[in-house]
């Protein structure tokens, strides 16, 4: 845990399913939050303690994040947080470019305008913000945006847009970085802007290229601000 979490008080964990399935789900959701700092170590025990749970089911949760790879064995001391690498970064991101490529060429032409308005309406919001400095109301109408776009996947394709949830879970922690400037702020709500244009003429090949470019700039935006970060802690 953090620092700042380590004198929090225990607390159980009691959404409904398995205590299996809700130690996992808890843990998983903070790993891909990036609530866990780099190399942390999570030991049975101590998660046990602070989910009020046996360290049973944190062992088997533990094993099954390691095969999902967002953990890692540290010795004889349990599991550890991995650090950010740049390749595994670029892989996350291409995945995401070619998975919701793919996806707006396919809403392309059958988005409703009703859809496309409420597009707008969110981008304008984010517009606002952008220009007040409002940076975290950028990311939430940014999160809408998406939420909203990939919604319209759902009864018709819901594979596909299962596996861009997925993608999206891994990269949250990477993207909300990727906003954390005025100037990432600002190439994002552009970004939108050209999708919801390309959405509006219904052409599936500029919708595949925009939001392939959109996706490539937010990894170069990620990446650029881990490398910033890695030469602030290395001057420390």
């Amino acid at each position: 845990m953090r620092p700042q979490d380590k004198h929090a008080k225990r607390r159980r964990v009691r959404p409904a399913g398995s205590v299996r399935e809700r130690t996992y789900r808890y843990l998983r959701e903070r790993l891909l939050a990036g609530r866990y700092a780099p190399k942390e170590r999570l030991t049975e025990v101590a998660v046990a303690r602070t989910l009020g749970v046996s360290r049973t089911p944190v062992r088997e949760a533990l094993h099954k994040l390691e095969l999902e790879g967002l953990v890692e064995p540290a010795g004889g001391r349990g599991f550890r947080v991995p650090a950010d690498s740049p390749a595994e970064m670029r892989e996350l991101f291409e995945i995401r470019g070619l998975l919701e490529g793919h996806a707006l060429a396919c809403l392309a032409g059958s988005i409703e305008r009703s859809v496309i308005a409420e597009l707008e309406g969110l981008i304008e919001r984010a517009d606002e913000a952008c220009n007040s400095g409002n940076l975290d109301l950028v990311f939430e109408c940014n999160t809408r945006f998406h939420d909203l776009l990939y919604s319209q996947l759902a009864a018709e394709r819901p594979r596909l847009h299962g596996l861009i949830e997925d993608m999206r879970d891994y990269v949250v922690r990477y993207r909300k970085n990727t906003l954390i400037t005025k100037e990432g702020a600002r190439r994002s709500v552009e970004g939108h802007k050209k999708i919801v244009l390309a959405l509006s003429l219904g052409d599936r090949r500029l919708c595949e290229q925009l939001m392939r470019s959109h996706v490539r700039e937010a990894q170069q935006d990620a990446l650029a601000i881990r490398q910033d970060q890695q030469l602030i802690n290395e001057r420390k």
